[in-house]
């Protein structure tokens, strides 16, 4: 239940915890920001932790751990096969999710690698509401291709659809008709839509998804990273799981999608991956891949000490007040940007608040990349760091044109119970001053361009001299102020 205030002027999200570790933040001067952006070639990724006061890139292994996380870690058990932390992990699995078979990898992304290792086979396709970078990457490396399904309402940045992550039902059994139910790999559901700004997906829809499948013979696979977010977002959105214990949900999903993977740098706030299933035969089949990619079956690369504060985070998950805490301070800076007039992804999702970048500078074409134009910006206006999920976040045609974006977004991601509200009122701040000079930002073109996931490690140079005039522009209306 949220926390009412007496006075409706002071109500704020309530953390439930206390901060006892800290760690020292840098906020650089605004000409040393703009030194720092133009080095790392206005990628964001290629920033130095020392020059960014908040880092909003990520909410993947850079969550608070809880006091039980921490203990748990000292207790763990580093033998290499037969492993009492491996033991201890699969008990956490079972208690969350009702189901004994488990596979370990060292992250999410490790854990689609097997997968499609698995399924997918040239020619195939994979279904999915929408993509992820690095599940596509897997996927078209193997010769697959993936096929969008998302419901058109997800793609319409303001609405007052509480599920925009759903799958058009109608959609997903026509392409398996049409391509047959031999050629589909698997149909993944991503439960918090990351390239859309983290939109959930319905209890119902996802059932839904389950049965055409069951029906079509085609293989389900949740994706269960935001998995947290999405079951708070079920509980306060959804009628029928209003009632619902939290666990009851998790063991519903799990007997009903044949695999369930997940990053546990996300669910579980740890580090490494799961894969797991409640019926053995899907995890044999996967099963000879993790000592080939990963690492022995007890430990599949992650470090044991990562292993028990995932187990612990697991348990965790179960808790409303902690699973709370992320869509909460997200819902508030996006209610906060909203009332500054921001182009901003409604309604409030998880992972982050999404700008629209398509709207924060709309005479930026896709080829000049405007939602990493806006990183930039925002980076050089206050030492936030964001990621671009927009074009840049694609991956060009096999022909070499670009492929745009449906959106054109920059995620500032709310890693749990790291920041307070001051800096989240902070980051409102800054994003309403760079909109309010976006006639300032303009566009970025590439001068080194990787083949593949290029928005981790490529350069991209600012087209004229834009940067400066917001530096200078920045000066006028701060004066000294960093």
């Amino acid at each position: 239940m949220p926390v009412k205030f007496y006075q409706p002027e002071n109500q704020v999200p309530l953390e439930m915890h206390k901060v006892r570790i800290v760690q020292k933040l840098n906020l650089i001067p605004v000409e040393e920001r703009l030194r720092a952006i133009q080095a790392a070639g206005n990628n964001t990724f290629l920033l130095q932790n020392r020059d960014i006061y908040m880092d909003m890139i990520t909410d993947s292994g850079v969550n608070g751990m809880s006091d039980l996380q921490a203990a748990a870690m000292q207790v763990a058990d580093d033998s290499y096969a037969g492993s009492e932390t491996w033991n201890r992990a699969k008990a956490a699995v079972k208690t969350v999710f009702g189901v004994s078979n488990v596979l370990p990898a060292h992250q999410g992304r490790a854990a689609e690698n097997i997968l499609a290792e698995t399924f997918v086979k040239p020619g195939m396709v994979t279904l999915m509401n929408f993509h992820f970078t690095t599940t596509k990457a897997h996927i078209t490396r193997l010769g697959g291709e993936v096929i969008e399904l998302v419901d058109k309402k997800g793609l319409i940045p303001q609405t007052d659809d509480p599920f925009k992550g759903d799958f058009n039902l109608d959609q997903l059994r026509q392409t398996i008709d049409e391509y047959t139910p031999e050629k589909v790999a698997f149909v993944r559901v991503e439960a918090g839509t990351n390239l859309i700004g983290g939109q959930p997906v319905s209890l119902e829809n996802m059932l839904a998804v389950t049965d055409i499948c069951h029906q079509k013979g085609v293989v389900s696979v949740l994706d269960a990273s935001l998995l947290q977010d999405n079951v708070y977002f079920m509980k306060t959105r959804e009628a029928q799981c209003k009632y619902m214990d939290t666990k009851e949900i998790y063991h519903l999903l799990a007997s009903r999608f044949d695999i369930i993977y997940f990053s546990a740098r996300k669910l579980g706030f740890s580090r490494g991956g799961f894969i797991i299933s409640s019926d053995p035969k899907w995890t044999q089949m996967m099963m000879e891949y993790v000592p080939l990619y990963e690492g022995f079956l007890t430990y599949g690369g992650m470090e044991v000490r990562s292993i028990e504060a995932a187990a612990q985070g697991l348990l965790e998950s179960l808790d409303m007040e902690y699973i709370s805490q992320g869509p909460e301070f997200i819902a508030y800076l996006v209610k906060e940007l909203d009332d500054y007039g921001v182009p901003v992804i409604k309604p409030a999702g998880g992972l982050g608040a999404h700008l629209n970048c398509s709207e924060i500078v709309p005479n930026l074409p896709h080829n000049q990349y405007p939602a990493a134009a806006v990183g930039a910006a925002l980076y050089i206006a206050g030492g936030i760091r964001g990621m671009e999920r927009g074009t840049v976040s694609e991956q060009r045609e096999p022909d070499g044109t670009e492929r745009y974006a449906e959106l054109e977004l920059q995620r500032l991601a709310m890693p749990r119970r790291v920041f307070t509200l001051s800096q989240v009122k902070y980051c409102a701040d800054r994003v309403k001053w760079m909109y309010d000079n976006r006639e300032l930002i303009g566009g970025l073109r590439w001068v080194e361009e990787p083949k593949v996931l290029r928005f981790f490690f490529g350069r991209m140079k600012e087209i004229g001299h834009w940067q400066e005039d917001l530096v200078a522009k920045f000066r006028e209306d701060f004066g000294d102020s960093l």
